[in-house]
């Protein structure tokens, strides 16, 4: 009889921030009250998938500040393994938006030397040794000299890992030109790209997704896919594609929907043996039905305040039935 298999299970490179904003009902004409929610790409896409029940590891830097131990908090408490993350100096990096909402933009309200939580850490293994999939972007990659060594991190482990890349463009924070810049060469590292469509717009800006799609293909990236908010999703492998809808959810906020996304599309590419290697096997079916369930993670983190995850043993999570789904071949 054989014996059941473990897990497959991911490793996350990247950063931690920490989202403020006001809060109106604490807030009076002489005191403005803020509340702080632990955040960050990377961060809330290891949470995601911890909930989701994927064995995620989080390498990074932690602040000795109240929110580097907030942070820490949230990671271990959904599940994270923080093994090989280390504490760093600097302050924490705060972001804050122009509203009670903290789905508007943020602007820096810390200065830090680079992101809390960013850049591997000279004590931690390969990631190809323990984990089959390695996922970074956002900050860290942008962010010197931690993006140069992310960089080379990547080219080391992909001989044994899949590799998942999402920019997160934060044009307020990093200028979109920086993420042009580079985003030719992550296309070389990464068999999977995802990012939504305002990231499209700054990125290629009046290039449709499709073209969009055909252009990081060429640069390398065999899975590509572009959130549309409210219109779902567009998955293009190898140029053939798929669109898959929203559920119908009441939305609450909209922080940490794309952290979740991808947290979803890579725990169901996980369970369907997928990752580890270069998408080989993969197919338009199973991407599919892999983007269907991330977009229903998505939408439950999008009913509630903050990045705020689902946890898979309290939540419905369950994948549409296939004629849900909308296969546009190649174009």
């Amino acid at each position: 009889m054989a014996r059941p298999q473990a897990p497959v299970s991911v490793t996350v490179l990247g950063e931690c921030v920490a989202d403020t904003f006001t809060d109106p009902v604490r807030s009076s004409s002489d005191e403005l009250a803020l509340r702080a929610l632990p955040g960050g790409g990377p961060a809330n896409t290891a949470v995601a998938l911890a909930r989701l029940g994927t064995p995620t590891r989080f390498l990074g830097r932690f602040s000795t500040d109240v929110f580097g131990t907030l942070f820490r908090a949230r990671l271990s408490a959904s599940g994270v393994d923080l093994t090989g993350s280390v504490t760093a100096p600097e302050p924490s990096t705060l972001a804050s938006p122009t509203s009670t909402r903290p789905a508007r933009p943020r602007t820096p309200s810390t200065p830090t030397a680079r992101p809390t939580g960013s850049g591997p850490t000279k004590n931690s293994p390969p990631p190809g040794r323990t984990a089959a999939c390695l996922h970074t972007g956002s900050l860290a990659l942008t962010s010197q000299p931690g993006g140069t060594r992310i960089e080379d991190h990547l080219a080391k482990a992909r001989e044994h890992v899949t590799v998942s890349i999402d920019p997160n463009v934060r044009p307020l924070l990093v200028p979109p030109a920086a993420y042009r810049e580079r985003l030719p060469h992550w296309c070389a590292l990464a068999d999977i790209l995802r990012l939504s469509e305002d990231d499209l717009a700054l990125l290629l800006p009046g290039v449709s997704p499709e073209e969009a799609c055909d252009t990081w293909h060429a640069a390398g990236a065999r899975l590509v896919v572009i959130t549309l908010g409210g219109r779902g999703a567009l998955a293009s492998l190898d140029g053939h594609r798929v669109t898959v809808p929203t559920p119908a959810v009441n939305v609450v906020d909209t922080v940490g929907a794309g952290d979740s996304f991808t947290a979803g599309l890579l725990h169901r590419l996980a369970a369907r043996g997928h990752l580890g290697g270069r998408l080989d096997r993969l197919n338009l079916e199973d991407t599919a039905d892999a983007c269907t369930f991330a977009a229903r993670v998505a939408a439950l983190t999008c009913s509630v305040p903050g990045a705020d995850p689902p946890w898979a043993e309290t939540s419905a999570i369950s994948v549409p039935a296939i004629s849900g789904r909308r296969p546009l071949g190649r174009q």
